[in-house]
């Protein structure tokens, strides 16, 4: 029964009732007053009494019955809220508020349940948040400790005459040079973690050439490839006028991401990574396979997680912040596309993505006589 309903009831108890129970005792009294209560006899006058008695009992016990039915239907339930308000502003949401009745305070009370169980994933999210945030700064104060400290050792080399050959000090000079590019990379990467958590990344799409784009890219990587002793192969099987809509700058950075994240487990004598364009249809697959250490099965379907390490034990030592593949997954998702990662342990992995190809509709016009 809705709250309305039984307020009416109520209402219409306390106001009616009285009023026909003072128009009986005034009718009585009226009839009191044109007969002499003498003349009735004992049998009517015990009667009028026990009618009397009576009806006073009944008005009392219809009184008690509707306090209980008003304390259990509107006191009560008021009485849990003001308790579940107090354990919240106490900081305390590890309850649960039990919603008896679907009238308007029972809907009050199942929103109030909502709120509660809404604010306990906000506070536990908030919680896994600053967990996260400590750990990214300590990955990026780690990462970032590990080039400086290279760089400075390289530079007082230089500085005390140790890279005496024209061949050592260009080794120097490069190895400076790769580790002052691990950490504008590192820096660029925290720039765009922070650009994802307030969903502003700044996406500039336009037309791009599958072919001649993924190939730039790979000489882009090659460059530092050749540096690391790795051998790079670029390898495109779609057509030479397959366009998608992408943006360049980020795509970029898909290709960086996984190929950087590739080179950390690279564990074999000689690194090899090779890239593979693929047409699948109204797709085109981007493959990105190395020959490192691979990762386990029960780790694969969560590498694209946000600060998702395999082996933290192994990892501290190989540096990353984290959140690279996330960033990847990210960008592909915001593309309409979708990535995956097969592997295996001791032989390596594969990074699968695929984007739509841009076709343009043609609209045949054809004249009618009407």
């Amino acid at each position: 029964m809705k709250l309305k309903t039984r307020l009416c009831i109520v209402f219409l108890f306390f106001t009616i009732l009285p009023v026909v129970l003072i128009g009986i005792v005034f009718s009585m009294g009226k009839m009191f007053v044109m007969y002499r209560f003498d003349d009735f006899g004992p049998e009517v006058r015990t009667m009028v009494v026990q009618i009397v008695m009576t009806g006073v009992f009944l008005l009392f016990f219809i009184c008690a019955a509707m306090t209980i039915w008003v304390y259990q239907s509107i006191l009560r339930p008021i009485g849990k809220l003001q308790e579940a308000a107090r354990k919240i502003r106490d900081g305390n949401l590890d309850f649960t508020l039990e919603v008896e009745d679907d009238d308007e305070i029972g809907q009050l009370c199942q929103d109030f349940e909502e709120m509660r169980i809404r604010l306990k994933e906000n506070a536990a999210e908030k919680v896994q948040y600053d967990i996260e945030n400590k750990e990214l700064i300590s990955n990026i104060s780690h990462d970032l400790k590990t080039p400086i400290t290279a760089i400075k050792g390289y530079v007082e080399g230089i500085m005390d005459g140790v890279a005496s050959s024209p061949e050592k000090l260009d080794k120097y000079i490069r190895t400076i040079y790769n580790k002052a590019n691990d950490m504008d990379r590192l820096i660029d990467e925290l720039t765009f973690y922070s650009k994802i958590d307030t969903n502003k990344i700044p996406y500039t799409f336009s037309k791009i050439n599958v072919d001649s784009y993924f190939r730039d890219c790979a000489e882009e990587v090659g460059l530092d490839m050749e540096s690391r002793n790795i051998e790079l192969g670029y390898f495109n099987y779609v057509n030479e006028d397959v366009v998608v809509i992408a943006d360049a700058e980020q795509m970029k950075r898909v290709i960086n991401n996984i190929v950087s994240n590739s080179v950390k487990y690279l564990d074999k004598p000689k690194g090899i990574i090779n890239i593979r364009i693929k047409d699948v249809g109204d797709f085109i697959q981007v493959e990105i396979e190395d020959n490192g250490r691979g990762i386990a099965a029960k780790d694969l379907p969560y590498i694209f997680d946000r600060f998702y390490r395999t082996d933290s034990s192994r990892n501290s030592s190989k540096g990353g912040s984290g959140i690279g593949l996330s960033i990847v997954r990210k960008i592909i998702e915001d593309h309409g596309g979708r990535i995956w990662a097969t592997s295996k342990e001791g032989i390596g992995t594969e990074m699968h993505f695929v984007l739509r190809k841009y076709q343009e509709v043609i609209h045949d016009e054809q004249n009618t006589d009407h």
